[in-house]
């Protein structure tokens, strides 16, 4: 009698056991992924409005950066030196007339020079927020998207908010050599110009790293993402996208905030583990390894972008009207963080 009765109790006992713990991992997954996926206030939907004057002239000025950087000069990269100096020569005659002084900071690499270049706009306090984008291309290609796109908001954003009174110190960073074969590792120029600002001791409360801010789709799954959590993104390219990490939210969420209080353009963010891919994908990840708080801003390059990394990333492939909205935002996210005490 008792054999009969403990047979199926032994079975069933496993059994609810293993859908007790199934559903347990259940759980704290799904509140897990919230949690990295979870940001401030909603993202804009709907019709865009139109371009108001100042946009479409921003517009019109990111595509002659885009076109100098991508058609005139063409591929950027250590293997034409080149390409290098002109790029260095547009942007500083670019800085200049905006009023601003540029700085060099160059580093021997296999016995070229090659150089960073940076532009500031002094505040009140020593305390620094870094603007920066790679001028490099990867080899083969002219970059409109990866990374012209991100020069000229450098540029335009330093001609915007010149003039303007911060509390915190802005730096606008050109940086050299993020792309492969240099990409994470020491010859990496934002990794250089990170650890040289650790050596000076320069507070840097917040970095934004801008890596390809001009392609955009409206086509059904025209947006793909890391295994896993595309159940929580949108399946249209149309948005921009805010990238940090898990364990240190806090600049992620006080940006994208901001970006959604004053911009009508759908945005999406993501505060993921430094292991998922994308995650760490550009300069930002330089000022990680040295301690520093940054994001990423980003169009998501290769889950979205068909021509990431090949000769068809050129500048008749970018939206500049969308991407004028998403320069606009960004500026308004830099100026609430210089004015953060």
């Amino acid at each position: 009698m008792f054999e009969s009765v403990s047979h199926p109790a032994g079975p069933k006992w496993i059994w609810l056991v293993t859908c007790g713990f199934i559903g347990l991992v259940l759980v704290f997954g799904v509140l897990w992924i919230s949690r990295v996926t979870r940001m401030p206030l909603k993202s804009f939907r709907g019709p865009l409005p139109a371009l108001t004057p100042a946009q479409s002239e921003l517009a019109q000025r990111l595509a002659g950066h885009v076109k100098v950087l991508s058609e005139n000069i063409g591929e950027r990269n250590a293997r034409k030196p080149e390409s290098f100096h002109a790029v260095k020569e547009y942007a500083r005659e670019e800085l200049h007339r905006g009023g601003y002084e540029v700085s060099e900071y160059p580093y021997s690499l296999d016995g070229q020079k090659v150089s960073n270049l940076q532009a500031i706009l002094a505040g009140t306090e020593s305390a620094t927020v870094i603007v920066g984008a790679h001028y490099d291309s990867v080899a083969g290609t002219v970059g409109a998207d990866d990374n012209a796109t991100g020069v000229a908001a450098v540029l335009e954003l330093a001609r915007m908010m010149q003039g303007g009174k911060t509390q915190k110190t802005i730096r606008f960073v050109l940086f050299v050599n993020e792309e492969p074969p240099f990409f994470q590792t020491d010859a990496m120029g934002s990794l250089v110009y990170a650890r040289q600002l650790a050596r000076d001791h320069v507070t840097v409360s917040s970095m934004i790293s801008l890596e390809m801010l001009g392609y955009y789709s409206d086509s059904p799954s025209s947006q793909k993402y890391p295994s896993g959590i595309g159940l929580f993104y949108p399946e249209r390219g149309d948005f921009i996208g805010f990238v940090g990490k898990s364990d240190s939210p806090e600049l992620l969420r006080s940006a994208i905030r901001r970006f959604r209080e004053t911009t009508s353009f759908p945005s999406e963010g993501i505060a993921a583990p430094t292991e998922w891919p994308g995650i760490g994908w550009s300069d930002h990840w330089s000022f990680w390894r040295e301690h520093y708080p940054a994001i990423m801003i980003t169009d998501t390059a290769i889950f979205r972008n068909p021509h990431y990394h090949t000769p068809n990333d050129t500048a008749d492939t970018l939206d500049f009207d969308r991407m004028a909205r998403v320069v606009g935002g960004i500026q308004q996210v830099v100026q609430s963080l210089a004015s953060e005490p």
